[in-house]
C-alpha cells in the first residue's frame, strides 16, 4: 500500500515537472514572465511533493535514503530542483535553469519507472506499462500541436499567394492576416518541440527498462530525433536568425513532411515500435 501511495506521488511530479518543463521552454525562447512565474510555482508543487517522498521513505526505512542507485538518483533529483528554485530567484538565467530541469525530468523518470527499486512484480509492470502510455499520449499531443501549425503555415502561404497576386475575394477575407497566422504556427511549435523532447525521454527510458536489444540505430528513434532536429531548426531560424513570414513557413511545411515519414514509414520499419504492431 505504501509503495503504490509512493508510485503515485512520483506519477504525479512526473506530470507537474513536465508541464513545468514547457512553460520554462517558453520563457527560455519568450521571456514569457506569466510563463516564468506559473512554472516557478509549478516547480515548488514538484520540489514539495519530492520532499514528501523523501521524508516518507526515511521514516519509512529509517535512514536517510541514499544507500543505492536508486535512493542517490532521487536526491539528486531532488538537488537539482532544490537548485534551480534558488537560481530562478537569485539570476536570470533561463537557459541554464530550463536544462538543469530537462536532466532533473530526465532522472527522475529514471528513478520512477525503474522496476529493479519495487519489491512487488505487478508494480513494476504497472509501471512500465503507464510509461509507455505516457511517451505515447506526450508524441501525440506533440504531433497535434505540429500539425496546427502546419495547417496555419498552410494558410499563411496561401493568404501571401492572394495578395501577392491581388486576388482580391472572399476567400482572402475568410482567411486571418498574415501576423497572426505566422504568430500561431510559431506559438504551437514552441510547445510542442519541449513536448516531443519529454516524450523522446520518456520513450528511451522505456526502450532501455523494458527491451533487452535496445538499440539507437532503429529506425522510429532515428526518425523521432529527426524531427525534434528539423522543428529546433525552425525555432533557431525564427529566433536566432530572426526569420519570419514566408521562409519560415515553406521550412514548417517540410518540417511536417518529415514528421509524416516518420510517422508512417519510419514507423513501419521499427524493429520494436508499438506502432508498429
Amino acid at each position: 500500500m505504501i509503495e503504490m501511495s509512493l508510485t503515485r506521488i512520483n506519477e504525479l511530479t512526473i506530470l507537474v515537472y513536465a508541464l513545468c518543463v514547457l512553460l520554462y521552454f517558453i520563457d527560455f525562447l519568450n521571456n514569457n514572465r506569466k510563463a516564468k512565474v506559473t512554472a516557478f510555482w509549478l516547480l515548488s508543487i514538484v520540489w514539495l511533493l519530492q520532499t514528501i517522498f523523501l521524508f516518507t521513505r526515511m521514516f519509512e526505512t529509517g535512514r536517510f535514503p541514499v544507500l543505492n542507485v536508486s535512493e542517490g538518483l532521487y536526491f539528486y533529483t531532488w538537488v537539482l530542483v532544490t537548485l534551480s528554485l534558488v537560481l530562478n530567484k537569485l539570476i536570470k538565467a533561463e537557459f541554464i535553469i530550463f536544462f538543469t530541469n530537462v536532466i532533473g525530468f530526465m532522472m527522475l523518470a529514471i528513478h520512477t519507472f525503474a522496476p529493479s527499486q519495487y519489491e512487488s512484480a505487478a508494480v513494476s509492470s504497472q509501471l512500465i506499462l503507464e510509461l509507455l502510455f505516457i511517451h505515447i499520449t506526450m508524441a501525440i499531443l506533440s504531433y497535434g500541436a505540429f500539425s496546427l501549425s502546419f495547417v496555419f503555415s498552410v494558410l499563411y502561404l496561401i493568404q501571401y499567394n492572394l495578395l501577392k497576386k491581388k486576388k482580391w475575394g472572399k476567400r482572402l477575407l475568410r482567411l486571418e492576416d498574415l501576423s497572426k497566422l505566422d504568430h500561431m504556427s510559431y506559438v504551437l511549435i514552441v510547445i510542442g518541440v519541449p513536448m516531443l523532447l519529454l516524450s523522446l525521454i520518456l520513450g528511451v527510458v522505456w526502450a532501455y527498462l523494458k527491451l533487452p536489444n535496445f538499440h539507437w540505430y532503429d529506425a522510429k528513434i532515428l526518425g523521432s530525433f529527426t524531427v525534434l532536429m528539423v522543428y529546433s531548426f525552425y525555432l533557431y531560424n525564427r529566433i536566432v536568425r530572426e526569420l519570419q513570414g514566408r521562409a519560415v513557413a515553406v521550412w514548417n511545411t517540410a518540417s511536417f513532411l518529415v514528421l509524416l515519414i516518420n510517422f508512417f514509414l519510419f514507423g513501419s520499419l521499427s524493429q520494436f515500435h508499438i506502432w508498429n504492431s
